[in-house]
């Protein structure tokens, strides 16, 4: 038996692919629930009752998938020219902190509304792409691997962030716990819907990824990004200025994610803490990856990442089953994943 690489890659094929790796993900999770003791279909049932059995759980859904749309859409946008950006957890807090100061009393609270929430969210994007191109500059220089550099950014950067918030940027109102002062009025999003959580950045994530769906595929930088992935020495025999290119899409992944930091401090939070993101950064690698590294399938990915983590706690009070069972179930959907994306790939032969 040996694998013989594909000429082309079936369009149908594509399209499964991602829904069998997750069944099959969900499959090797209810193992894990029946030996728990819990009865396996009801306690899926429990996790998408969960997750949008009420307004309440609805709306908590959509409010996660937005941090998620916006940090899945940084890694595909990356990882599709090859450039491995795992520091997107360091962008979207760095992106963060910038939104804070600059929509509190600190910054530019004195514009309107209008003015001050899309200058929030810009420097928020442009935080981020700054901490991205830091990592590129060092490869395209030295050669040194961005895999590492990128992942122990996230690290300076989390204690970079407690620095702030314990002191120049520390709320003098928050009695002693770590926060940062908080945004004005005028600098956070408005609401979808009354007493809820949800806001008008899950439109924004939307809208962004069509636009990054269109820059893809019909503009001549997505050409050559694709390019720059698929064979670099082609690409620049070719023509491709590599280098340019590769910085485009680090300006591109980076402002993502800094841009979901800012959204989730505008939009949701107020203000940062050192628990801002529950992991969205890393969450964004594995659905991207369960998007097939495709713009709009990464809204359908954030989304069933969503379902899992808020439909889980439900779950777990309901039949006394660990709520870590919604982490094991979306990494076990990244493996699976990986292993499908090879049989896109590959066929088997004897």
């Amino acid at each position: 038996m040996r694998l013989e690489r594909r000429d082309t890659r079936p369009a149908t094929l594509m399209v499964v692919a991602p829904i069998l790796a997750v069944l099959v993900a969900l499959a090797l999770s209810g193992v894990l629930i029946a030996l728990a003791g819990a009865p396996v279909l009801e306690a899926y049932a429990r996790i998408v009752q969960g997750a949008f059995g009420s307004r309440l759980a609805l709306t908590e859904t959509l409010t996660r998938t937005t941090p998620l749309i916006l940090t899945g859409l940084a890694v595909a946008v990356a990882f599709r020219a090859k450039v491995w950006n795992i520091g997107a957890e360091g962008q979207l807090y760095v992106g963060a902190l910038t939104a804070a100061f600059l929509g509190s009393q600190l910054g530019l609270a004195g514009l309107p509304g209008i003015a001050l929430i899309p200058a929030v969210m810009i420097a928020g994007a442009l935080a981020g792409m700054v901490l991205l191109l830091v990592p590129l500059a060092l490869r395209l220089r030295f050669g040194v691997d961005e895999v590492v550099t990128t992942l122990l950014l996230n690290f300076v950067v989390l204690l970079f962030v407690s620095m702030m918030i314990e002191g120049p940027m520390k709320d003098p109102l928050a009695f002693g716990w770590p926060q940062s002062v908080p945004v004005v009025a005028e600098a956070q999003l408005p609401k979808l819907l009354e007493r809820s959580r949800l806001h008008v950045g899950l439109l924004i994530a939307v809208v962004v990824a069509i636009v990054v769906h269109v820059v893809q595929s019909r503009t001549a930088y997505g050409l050559e990004s694709r390019a720059a992935g698929l064979n670099p020495a082609a690409a620049r025999f070719a023509g491709v200025p590599l280098g340019r290119t590769l910085v485009k899409v680090a300006c591109w992944s980076g402002g993502l994610a800094g841009l979901a930091g800012a959204i989730e401090v505008i939009g949701v939070k107020g203000y940062v803490t050192t628990d801002l993101s529950p992991g969205y950064g890393y969450a964004g690698i594995i659905v991207a990856m369960l998007a097939n590294l495709q713009p709009l399938a990464v809204v359908a990915a954030a989304l069933f990442a969503a379902m899992m983590f808020v439909g889980s706690d439900s779950m777990s009070r309901a039949l006394g089953v660990p709520s870590f069972i919604a982490d094991v179930t979306v990494a076990l959907s990244l493996l699976t994943m990986l292993v499908a994306l090879l049989f896109t790939a590959y066929r088997i032969r004897r």
